[in-house]
Order: structure tokens, then C-alpha cells, then sequence
């Protein structure tokens, strides 16, 4: 029975297969199997090939269900994208670890850099805010530092302007001014006109004698607060005068009638009003040299003077450079001649630009700003030697002001006159003509005469500096045609010159004789030290001039 039922339900008897038979379907199977997974399609269920899996043994048939199920899981794994993992293949298997492995390895090998890297840049970072705190702590220090500095140097110039102030108004005050004559007041704001006096010993034994006294040096400081000029006029102490009908020298005025005779004199030779005097001995000179340090000068003379009576010695040799301290100060500002009877050709007039070359070299050190270390000293140098008739409060101001004067605002100024012998008494004559535009000048307090009158006031030296003779006197006629008065000529020993040029006093002349010069194309300034500095204008013809 159970042969029949098994036999009815196949369509042909049961056979039993060979060995080789069995051989060649496992083969077959196996092929089979190798090919799906290799991933190439399956028999189909009509081929064939699958005829012969009717034939197949129990153990067969379930091995073929085993692998029909691994074919359903494939393509499920396919159908989602993934690779099928049909046989646990040892070689894909490792590969996969390896894989793996090195992706786990990779991935940390960058957790560790990028740990590392954040790292690095927190420590960036917290060097940046490190450095940018330094930065800004460093800031803070220096502006409290340049803060510091500023506070320091305020407090320090507000002490020195008060210690200067003081020290001025203390010494100011204790400058004598008994005897003298009234000032003659005018507001801080208007020029100023303060007549100096430069007293020689006059008696040794007595020297409060002021009847032996003399006046050796006249000057008129010339002061305009608001343009801050300063213009210093000498007054040659031979110029002569009248005194009551009879004819006198002006350093005589003083012991004959005391400031108010000289303070007279002064006013009516340039017309103006003198609101202050001061009256300086030499010990003040001495005493004010030493106190700014001595000056330095060159000398241009041989002097040789001595004088027993005024205790006077003066020994400078020429072509020498000299510091001098008070003393010899004294001796050189005083010289004039020598023992011999040889010295300055113009006499006074000489002895006047040697002044005024020393007084440059004074202002020139005294507007120097080191010169407030010196302030305690200089107010002593002048505190006994000094009197006047200016108020202590009036003196301190302009003390003040005079200090802010820059040194090329200072001018020295000589009157201009003709030295002549009457009477056998050398006498230097006041010509008014040619002051006038001076005397305006002192007047109004802000324009110098050259300025206001032009050429005409030009002080000129033609020099020829060639072999050709009469050269510089044709050049003087031309010049005397363009309205220029002044003219000297001279000549250049043992120098030719190819190429003529002049030497000016400053650029203002340059402005005013540059039209009127015919062949002159440059233009040098005059050195304060050059022996024609006493002239506006210097002319040096050359071989192109012929």
C-alpha cells in the first residue's frame, strides 16, 4: 500500500540512480550553486536541467530547500541595496574586519587630530586673549605713563614760570631807583623806547661821583609787544650837541646835566618820547657775562690797549677765537684803538659793530631755552649794578615778554651821520635826512626803515674783484642813477672773481636791490661775523662784469 501511494504520486517507477549518475547531479548542483554565487541568474524552472531534480533523494531535496531560501534572503538583501552575504567566505570576511579595523583605526587616528588641533587652537586662542590683554594692559601703562610724563613736565613749567616770576619780581624790586627822573608810563600793549646807559668808572677813589661819570655807551631799546620786534639803536657817544648855546659831545650830557640832560638829548636827536632809563655799570656787565656762561666772539683786530686810569688792560689777538667771560668781555666791548694810536678807521663807528657783533652773540645765547637754568644767577648780576627808574611789576612783564622774542627779531641799528674834525675834537654829526625813515620806524614800532623807504636806505659796498681798474666806480654810477645813496667802494687784493654776486643782509633786502641789479644772478647771505656786516648790501664784480 504504501509503495502504491508513493508510486502514484510520481509520474514514472521509482529508479535508482548510479553512483556516477549521483556524481554527475552533485556536480551539477554545485554548479549551479557556484554560479548564483557569482551572482549569475538561476536554472529556470522550465529548463531542462531541472528535470533531473525529480530524481533527487530526500536529503537532496531538502539541501535544495535550504538553498532555495538562502536565494529568497539574497534577493531580499538585494532588493534593499545591500551586498549579499550568501557564504561565510573567510577571505571576505577578514577583508571586511580589515576594512573595518582600519576605518575604526582611521576614525580615531582623526578624533585624536582634531582633538589635538582644538587644542592648538584654544591655545591660539588663548594666547591671542593673553597677548591682546598684554596689549591692552601695555597701552593702558604707556598712556598712564605719557600721562605721567605730561603731568610731570606741566608741573614742572608751571613751577619754573612761577620761580621765574618770583625770582624777577624779588630781584626787580630791590633794584634801586632813587634819584631818577619819571617815567614816562604807556600801556604793556604799546612800543616802548628804554634808554640805556653804560656808565664807564669815572672816579676810582670816589665812585659815587656821578659829575666824573660818563656815558660810554647810549643805546635805545626799541620794544613793540605786539609784533615782538626788538630794534637796539646806537647812539654814538661822539655825536655832538648843543647844551645851552655851547657845542658838546653827548657822553658829556650826563655830568652835565644828569639823566634828564641825556634823556633830553636822546629825544630830540630821533624825536621820540624815552618812557624808561636804566643806568649800567661794568661790574652789571661783568657780572651779567659770567652769569650766562661767556660768549664766544672772533677777533678781527689786534688790540692793545691800556688805560690806568678807568683800570683798563685789553690784549686780543687777530684772526683769534675767544670765549669771554666778564672780564675780557669788558675789554673787548670798551676797545676802540691801541696804544699806538692804530685801530678802528671809523673810530666809534667801528667801535659800535664790534658792540653790536657781541650783543647778537649775547641774545643769540640768552634766547636760548637753557637759559631759564641761569635766571637766579642772571637776576643777581643785575640786582646791585642796575638802577632805574621802570617799576618792578612794569620790569617783571616785560622780562616775561622779551623772553618769548625769537633772536632774529632783535635788530641792531647805528645812526647815520658823518665823523668831522672841529675845533681839533673829533665829532660824529646826527644827519636827520637820512634817519628819518629810522626814526619812523622807532616811531610806529613795526616796520624797519629799509622797509619803508626802499633802496634809497640801502647801505651799499661795491668791491672789484678783478685787475680791471675803475670797475666798481662805473658800477657805482649806474647805481647812483637807480636812486640808491649809500654806495662805498672797494677792491679785492690778490682774488678774481669769473662770476660776480652779492651778499645781503637778509631776505628783505634781496626783495628790494634784485630788480635794480644789472648781472647779478646770485645771491648769498651776509654772515653776521663778515668784516662788511656793517653794510645792507655787498657787490662782488667779477670777470663778467667787464
Amino acid at each position: 500500500m504504501g509503495k502504491e501511494n508513493n508510486n502514484r504520486g510520481t509520474n514514472r517507477p521509482e529508479k535508482r540512480l548510479t553512483r556516477e549518475e549521483q556524481i554527475r547531479i552533485r556536480k551539477r548542483i554545485n554548479s549551479r550553486n557556484e554560479n548564483v554565487r557569482r551572482g549569475k541568474r538561476s536554472i529556470p524552472l522550465n529548463d531542462p536541467r531541472r528535470r533531473v531534480e525529480g530524481n533527487l533523494t530526500e536529503e537532496e531535496i531538502i539541501q535544495r530547500e535550504i538553498q532555495r531560501q538562502r536565494r529568497l534572503y539574497r534577493e531580499s538583501l538585494r532588493n534593499k541595496n545591500e551586498e549579499p552575504n550568501l557564504e561565510n567566505n573567510y577571505e571576505n570576511r577578514n577583508s571586511n574586519k580589515n576594512d573595518s579595523s582600519n576605518i575604526r583605526r582611521e576614525n580615531i587616528r582623526r578624533r585624536e587630530s582634531n582633538k589635538k588641533d582644538s587644542k592648538r587652537e584654544e591655545f591660539k586662542r588663548k594666547d591671542s586673549r593673553i597677548e591682546k590683554n598684554n596689549r591692552k594692559k601695555n597701552k593702558k601703562k604707556k598712556r598712564v605713563s605719557l600721562k605721567k610724563i605730561i603731568q610731570l613736565i606741566a608741573a614742572i613749567l608751571i613751577f619754573a614760570v612761577l620761580f621765574t616770576g618770583f625770582n624777577i619780581w624779588n630781584t626787580v624790586s630791590k633794584i634801586s631807583s632813587a634819584g631818577m627822573i619819571e617815567p614816562k608810563v604807556v600801556s604793556m600793549d604799546s612800543t616802548v623806547n628804554i634808554l640805556l646807559l653804560g656808565m664807564d668808572v669815572g672816579n676810582i677813589k670816589d665812585p659815587k661821583d656821578n659829575a666824573a661819570k660818563r656815558t660810554d655807551t647810549i643805546m635805545v631799546l626799541n620794544f613793540n609787544p605786539k609784533s615782538k620786534e626788538v630794534r637796539v639803536v646806537s647812539i654814538p657817544r661822539d655825536t655832538m650837541i648843543d647844551i645851552k648855546g655851547r657845542t658838546w659831545k653827548i657822553n658829556a650830557a650826563y655830568p652835565v646835566g644828569g639823566e634828564k640832560e641825556i634823556v633830553n638829548q636822546v629825544e630830540k636827536l630821533l624825536d621820540i618820547d624815552i618812557n624808561y632809563v636804566a643806568n649800567i655799570n661794568y661790574n652789571a656787565f661783568r657780572d651779567f657775562i659770567d652769569a650766562i656762561g661767556g660768549v664766544t666772539v672772533n677777533i678781527k683786530h689786534n688790540m692793545d690797549y691800556t688805560d690806568k686810569s678807568q683800570n683798563l688792560r685789553i690784549k686780543f689777538k687777530k684772526g683769534t677765537t675767544e670765549h669771554l667771560d666778564g672780564k675780557k668781555a669788558e675789554e673787548f666791548f670798551r676797545w676802540r684803538k691801541n696804544n699806538d694810536g692804530t685801530g678802528l678807521a671809523m673810530g666809534d663807528l667801528g667801535r659800535i659793530e664790534n658792540q653790536h657783533e657781541f650783543m647778537e652773540a649775547v641774545v643769540k645765547k640768552c634766547t636760548n631755552p637753557t637759559i631759564v637754568f641761569r635766571l637766579p644767577s642772571i637776576l643777581k648780576s643785575i640786582e646791585k649794578n642796575v638802577s632805574t627808574n621802570m617799576p618792578g611789576t612794569t620790569m617783571a612783564k616785560y622780562a616775561l615778554k622779551l623772553m618769548t622774542v625769537k633772536s632774529e627779531n632783535f635788530k641792531m641799528l647805528t645812526v647815520k651821520g658823518t665823523p668831522e674834525m672841529i675845533g681839533g675834537q673829533s665829532y660824529f654829526i646826527f644827519d636827520k635826512e637820512k634817519n628819518k625813515n629810522l626814526i619812523q620806524s622807532l616811531k610806529d614800532g613795526t616796520t624797519s626803515a629799509i622797509k619803508k623807504s626802499g633802496k634809497g636806505e640801502v647801505s651799499v659796498m661795491i668791491l672789484n674783484s678783478t685787475n680791471i681798474t675803475g670797475l666798481a666806480a662805473r658800477y657805482k654810477s649806474t647805481l647812483d642813477r637807480e636812486g640808491f645813496k649809500s654806495i662805498d667802494v672797494g677792491t679785492i687784493e690778490n682774488e678774481t672773481a669769473k662770476k660776480s654776486y652779492a651778499m645781503v643782509k637778509n631776505k628783505e633786502i634781496e626783495k628790494i636791490v634784485k630788480p635794480e641789479l644789472v648781472g647779478i644772478d646770485e645771491y648769498k647771505t651776509m654772515k653776521s661775523d663778515s668784516e662788511y656786516s656793517k653794510y645792507d648790501l655787498v657787490i662782488v664784480l667779477g670777470l663778467d662784469s667787464e
